[in-house]
């Protein structure tokens, strides 16, 4: 997920609150055998032993077998885990960035997808720890040519686990869609107005370096202190990246915060077609390994149709369980929104039209969620 930003106001270096010590062994009680989208004419799902294989040959570190023991991972937790007090924020600032070096570029759409979107793992050398839901900064080399300054920092919802998918807690990966412009007149895409940060992050190579900033945001945390807490999580396109983050820290790893949960996490995803969608081997596999515990619901627009007979936008699918959605919400659950800003418009006039069903005043149930820290919205 991307998104802009000029501006970084907190700085808490060298105060996050953990103790890095040696890291476990990699350990991931999923394996990712199978492609990433069942019928796919190509497999893009990377597995562990390929992620360990590429983690060591860019840090020239050891190669840790997927098949390996179940390792705890603890050793980036804080004193509880669920002390939210001194989570990691702007470590790096966009004067002073960490060079990161690209470990592998992965690209995770079929090959009818409507654009290309890449999975990105970074290689940050255990110096910029971060937390599920927050973000980086990348910033692209070159001049702006507006204003002949250096370019600044797009920031990048982080897609794994603050341990990173080498599981190590010295990578991080990103989720980045190419940003491109069709002219209609050169009926071909425009190089002069494609996304200068995704475009430079997709063409980059194992070894290339990366500035990176932050990390930054705490709206998209998880709420781990009651892991009785459902999580409903929305997303278009890239803006599935915390979400993956959140998923695998639950259902993927052997963390205090998955040996806890107890609550439904519950994933709305809304892409174009079959071929956009990303990750679904993951969610796939832990349907089958937690079927109590974990649902994903898509909304297909160029494939589906919604109940009124058009287009299957994700305000459609969300609206299909609107009264259990209100329910849990009013039990305590958390609702988390990210992607296109785009789709917030939709999703609120969705939301008034059932209050209004309901006799319940939207702008008042709204309110009081938002008191009570259950919203969660990042678009862009």
């Amino acid at each position: 997920m991307f998104y802009s930003s000029t501006v970084f106001v907190a700085v808490l270096a060298g105060a996050n609150g953990f103790t890095l010590s040696k890291a476990p062994v990699r350990s991931s009680s999923l394996q990712m055998n199978t492609p990433w989208f069942p019928n796919s004419a190509t497999t893009n799902t990377v597995s562990m032993d390929s992620l360990n294989a590429a983690f060591s040959k860019a840090t020239g570190a050891p190669v840790a077998s997927a098949e390996g023991s179940e390792a705890t991972l603890n050793f980036l937790e804080a004193n509880p885990y669920f002390d939210q007090s001194n989570i990691p924020l702007q470590t790096f600032k966009a004067t002073a960035p960490h060079i990161g070096k690209i470990v592998s570029v992965k690209r995770v759409v079929g090959p009818n997808a409507v654009g290309e979107t890449c999975d990105i793992i970074i290689d940050h050398g255990g110096k910029m720890p971060y937390w599920e839901g927050q973000s980086y900064g990348v910033i692209p080399p070159g001049t702006n040519p507006k204003n002949g300054k250096p370019f600044t920092n797009r920031l990048y919802s982080i897609a794994s686990t603050r341990y990173g998918d080498d599981m190590k807690g010295t990578t991080t990966t990103l989720c980045v869609r190419r940003a491109t412009y069709w002219c209609p007149e050169l009926k071909a895409d425009d190089p002069a107005k494609k996304g200068v940060c995704s475009n430079f992050l997709c063409d980059t190579k194992p070894g290339d370096e990366v500035m990176l900033t932050g990390p930054t945001g705490k709206v998209m945390l998880m709420p781990e202190k009651n892991p009785k807490t459902d999580l409903i999580m929305v997303a278009t396109g890239t803006g599935i990246a915390p979400y993956r983050s959140f998923l695998r820290r639950l259902f993927f790893e052997d963390t205090p915060a998955a040996r806890n949960y107890q609550g439904l996490a519950w994933l709305f995803l809304g892409v174009a077609g079959s071929d956009n969608l990303l990750y679904d081997a993951d969610w796939q596999l832990i349907k089958q390994k937690k079927p109590d515990n974990f649902r994903v619901d898509y909304a297909l627009s160029r494939e589906q149709t919604n109940r009124a007979g058009g287009k299957m936008y994700i305000q459609d699918r969300v609206e299909e369980y609107a009264d259990e959605i209100f329910d849990r919400m009013d039990k305590g659950a958390h609702m988390y929104f990210c992607g296109l800003k785009g789709m917030m418009p939709g999703i609120l006039e969705m939301f008034e039209k059932v209050c209004t069903k309901k006799g319940i005043t939207w702008s008042e149930k709204l309110k009081h969620w938002k008191e009570e820290g259950q919203w969660h919205v990042e678009v862009y």
